[in-house]
């Protein structure tokens, strides 16, 4: 897989039918090794090892309903409330993270409406916030904070 523009992370990868599998520590169990899997594992790792997230709050490629079509986000993590706080878009290393990506996020946003929002491709990562329509754009990710 392609070196990404995050931290390396220990992760476990085997062989299935011919293809790589990685495993999922969020959803425990091993799942095709795509290039945005891989960006998709490396942010999980990232807010855990070093925003200090606990497993217990995240949600990967769960369903949400868009306009009444279903649509599956990458990451979401909770607060200690259960509400969303931060709600992160995966793109393939090289997909180029356009206004049809900002587009994307933001069509989640209007349903989960968490405090922060992001999209990476794994080399470009930007994180951002949405108040009163204006977006204010972070220079890094929300740490974790318990309430």
């Amino acid at each position: 897989m392609e070196s990404l523009n995050l931290p390396p992370f220990e992760h476990k990868v085997k062989e299935l039918n011919g293809k790589p599998y990685i495993y999922d520590i969020i959803r425990r169990k091993y799942i095709m090794l795509t290039p945005e899997e891989w960006v998709r594992q490396h942010m999980i790792h990232l807010l855990i090892n070093h925003y200090k997230y606990p497993k217990s709050l995240f949600a990967v490629e769960t369903g949400l309903y868009y306009n009444k079509m279903a649509k599956r986000q990458d990451i979401m993590v909770l607060n200690t409330d259960g509400v969303p706080h931060l709600l992160i878009e995966c793109k393939s290393p090289d997909i180029k993270l356009s206004q049809a990506t900002f587009a994307q996020i933001a069509r989640y946003n209007f349903t989960l409406q968490p405090d922060f929002l992001a999209i990476t491709n794994g080399l470009y990562h930007y994180c951002f916030t949405v108040k009163s329509g204006q977006i204010e754009y972070l220079p890094d990710f929300p740490p974790f904070e318990r309430k």
